[in-house]
């Protein structure tokens, strides 16, 4: 099968508000289990009858702020938030978090996008509203059970952040997360879709405690996790959400996406009958779908450096899973696959499970390091390790590729006997960069509110200091095409990252977005500076067309070519012009009003190119020779025909109107506040003169070009408009402006998300204390 690439990936998980924090704390061994005291657990609603019974512990790996939601930047009322299980609420942020991972905003993605997830059961509905009288009392009660139950959960994510590929919930217990990766691979192989989000959340109400430990059951006494080691007694509870985003390969590589690792198989089964109870395991029913994983990969067990095992720590859990991971390699080769789990650090995630060992193994491959199982002294007899293919890491170590690429191995397998494996592998090398010719790049940000402005831009800056890998043309690339944009918008334009992060931190004034439509302005050969474009007809081929084509549609009227006054550095140093090729063409008031109309003429089509049409184009001087061949009424070889009849008989306009008529229009642009003045060059001259006239005094007058009093680059003033113009509302072609360069979709700081608490407890404040008065509650 074609493999499938992970091109995204997001996750609130224990210790780890983010992705990034998520690998860190694996590489470095952290364990992320809280213990609460008895004060926290009673705040919570935690009954005293249950927090200090002897089999309780207060142990669990919990998330911050699991209470709160953006409901703003979702369009939910304050009621609707409080009503809405919390596990949507996470899972929808996370699901718009993993989408920007990709560099993909949905909105102009060429194809339809999927939603496969599950979530833990829903308690919040009848432990907290049912509970809750006021709630049970009003309206709200009626219209509940949409943001509560689990039908609802991709369907609501995939209404809340417009996708339209298939949107399905998919549980099967602890396998859940990974059953819905395996059936979004399905659903790209049949094209059911062109991307797809997999994944699983896991939020128990309430939001911090701990567990009782029952006779039988799975959880430890000691409140730790400790993967296939002797001492291990159980699991820990997690809570959390994990996110990843999938494509086809080839579609990601097309798109030139950030590809993380590979899916190179998978597969789904059921214990059936063949075990001594409906929660025990199946060593032959594991073994089984591990071995079809690596039949529909094409791999060799040899070639499998890693695997992320299910991996509960429980004695009889532990050593049934490495017997049939033993039984499905069917190698005589020992002690050469590093085995671990993520449970051992963050608990176990229900739900969630899947995608969390998911992203530790993506992690493992991108980051070609295996981290270390912690809470390990020394293996489990019942294991007889030394007899399998397999070792426990205790530190964390490089991943040297060997004759085949890394490979590594997922499973999760749930009570109920509904398993998973997936087969992954490092991704391919990255082609070779294609960077465009600029030396200046253009920074997008935005948001719904200010204050997360601000927030995007502190957490850009942190990323940009931090990470030495990033480019800063695939970070512009990134933010223009695969970020959506919001009304509260800023930009900067920067050549280097110490240039961006002093920007980003510098005080700013960002503008609210709205509809604004540009006026064209040609000022004519009074603007005109030899050498002005020179940078921009190096790094804009669109400009550079126009402005080629032009000289040789000049060079009969002038005897000469007009670029060797235009671009003296450009053409005179590195090329040769035609004819005298001395920049003779100075001395005759033809070329300077020819040279003039190029410049602006290409400038405009440049425009016209990244998408922003005028609504109206003006001509001062001169310049109306260019503004009647934009607008139609000539055409370009008639047009520069006409200007050098003009020179020579030194008529300075085709009407003779030099001054009247250009402030009449500028009057009446005044009159429209939606308008913005965008000058085919320098603005210095314009916007002195708008000072001057109280009725135009608040037209904006952009230059695209820098004047001659200035330092700056013009194509630093160029991009500086452009990312003006996309700050006041302007639709721009990005594809066009990314020209032939081919930057790559990086992973940058997701959406600042602002959040406000939205909870309704029960009325008495504390939880039924259930199953307290059965005798099999303790292990006891």
């Amino acid at each position: 099968m074609e493999p499938i690439a992970v091109v995204g990936l997001t996750a609130r998980l224990p210790g780890a508000p983010t992705i990034d924090a998520f690998w860190r704390n694996q590489r470095d061994g952290v364990e992320s289990i809280s213990r609460f005291s008895a004060e926290q657990l009673t705040d919570v609603g935690w009954p005293k009858e249950m927090i200090t019974h002897p089999d309780y512990v207060p142990a669990a790996g919990v998330i911050e702020d699991a209470d709160r939601f953006d409901a703003d930047f979702f369009g939910y009322t304050r009621e609707q938030a409080e009503i809405s299980d919390p596990q949507q609420r996470i899972f929808a942020e996370s699901v718009w978090h993993a989408l920007e991972d990709t560099g993909h905003d949905p909105a102009r993605f060429d194809g339809s996008i999927g939603v496969y997830a599950g979530c833990f059961a829903n308690k919040y509905l009848p432990l907290n509203l049912l509970a809750n009288a006021r709630f049970r009392g009003s309206l709200a009660a009626f219209s509940a059970r949409p943001y509560n139950d689990k039908d609802f959960l991709a369907t609501r994510a995939a209404y809340l952040c417009d996708l339209r590929g298939p949107a399905m919930t998919v549980q099967s217990a602890c396998s859940t997360s990974l059953v819905a990766i395996h059936l979004a691979c399905q659903a790209l192989l049949g094209h059911e879709c062109d991307m797809a989000l997999a994944g699983g959340v896991a939020l128990p109400i309430p939001l911090i405690g701990g567990y009782p430990v029952v006779a039988g059951g799975i959880f430890a006494r000691d409140g730790h996790c400790r993967p296939f080691d002797a001492s291990s007694s159980g699991t820990v509870p997690g809570y959390g959400v994990a996110v990843v985003a999938l494509r086809r390969l080839s579609d990601a590589l097309a798109d030139n996406d950030n590809i993380r690792a590979l899916i190179l198989g998978s597969a789904l089964n059921n214990d059936g009958s063949s075990k001594f109870g409906f929660n025990a395991p199946s060593m032959q029913a594991q073994a089984e779908v591990i071995a079809t994983a690596q039949a529909v990969a094409g791999v060799s067990a040899e070639s499998i450096g890693y695997v992320e095992a299910h991996g509960t720590g429980t004695p009889l859990g532990d050593p049934i899973e490495l017997a049939g991971l033993t039984q499905a390699f069917g190698t005589k080769e020992r002690g050469y696959c590093a085995i671990g789990s993520a449970k051992a650090n963050i608990g176990h995630l229900d739900a969630a499970a899947g995608a969390a060992g998911f992203a530790r193994a993506v992690l493992a491959l991108q980051h070609a390091e295996i981290p270390p199982s912690i809470n390990y002294d020394a293996p489990n007899p019942a294991l007889l390790l030394e007899r399998t293919p397999f070792y426990v890491p205790t530190t964390a170590r490089p991943w040297p590729r060997g004759a085949t690429p890394r490979r590594a191995g997922v499973s999760a397998f749930a009570v109920g006997g509904t398993n998973a494996h997936i087969v992954l592998e490092e991704a391919p090398a990255p082609g070779p960069a294609a960077p465009g010719p600029r030396e200046h790049h253009l920074l997008l940000l935005s948001a719904r509110t200010p204050q997360a402005l601000d927030d995007a831009a502190a957490a850009l800056a942190r990323r940009l200091e931090s990470d030495d890998d990033l480019h800063l043309a695939d970070v512009a690339h990134t933010l223009q095409v695969g970020r959506r944009a919001f009304a509260h918008r800023r930009h900067l334009v920067c050549r280097d990252r110490a240039e961006a992060v002093a920007a980003l931190r510098a005080p700013a004034a960002p503008g609210a977005a709205g509809p604004r439509r540009s006026v064209f302005v040609f000022p004519g050969a009074s603007a005109h500076r030899p050498g002005a474009a020179e940078e921009v007809y190096r790094s804009e081929a669109a400009f550079a067309r126009e402005v080629d084509h032009c000289a040789d549609l000049a060079r009969p009227l002038l005897g000469d070519d007009l670029r060797a006054l235009l671009l003296p550095t450009t053409w005179n140093g590195s090329r040769t012009a035609p004819g005298r090729g001395d920049g003779s063409t100075g001395t005759d008031p033809r070329a300077t009003a020819l040279a003039a109309f190029t410049l602006q003429w290409a400038l405009a089509r440049l425009w016209q190119s990244w998408g922003v049409q005028p609504a109206a184009v003006v001509g001062d001087g001169d310049g109306e020779y260019v503004a009647k061949c934009l607008a139609g009424v000539l055409d370009l070889p008639d047009a520069l025909a006409a200007l050098a009849r003009a020179r020579t008989s030194a008529d300075p306009s085709p009407a003779g109107t030099g001054a009247g008529a250009f402030a009449d229009v500028l009057r009446e642009a005044a009159a429209r506040p939606d308008h913005v003045l965008l000058v085919m060059g320098p603005a210095d001259r314009l916007a002195r003169a708008l000072t001057r006239q109280e009725d135009t005094r608040h037209l904006t007058a952009l230059p695209s070009l820098g004047s001659a009093d200035t330092d700056r680059a013009d194509l630093a003033t160029l991009l500086d408009t452009l990312g003006t113009l996309w700050q006041v509302g302007t639709d721009i072609d990005w594809d066009a402006v990314r020209g032939t360069a081919r930057p790559r979709r990086v992973s940058l700081p997701g959406y600042p998300f602002q959040r406000s608490r939205y909870w309704i407890g029960p009325d008495t404040g504390s939880y039924e204390p259930l199953g307290l008065e059965e005798a099999s509650w303790t292990s006891r």
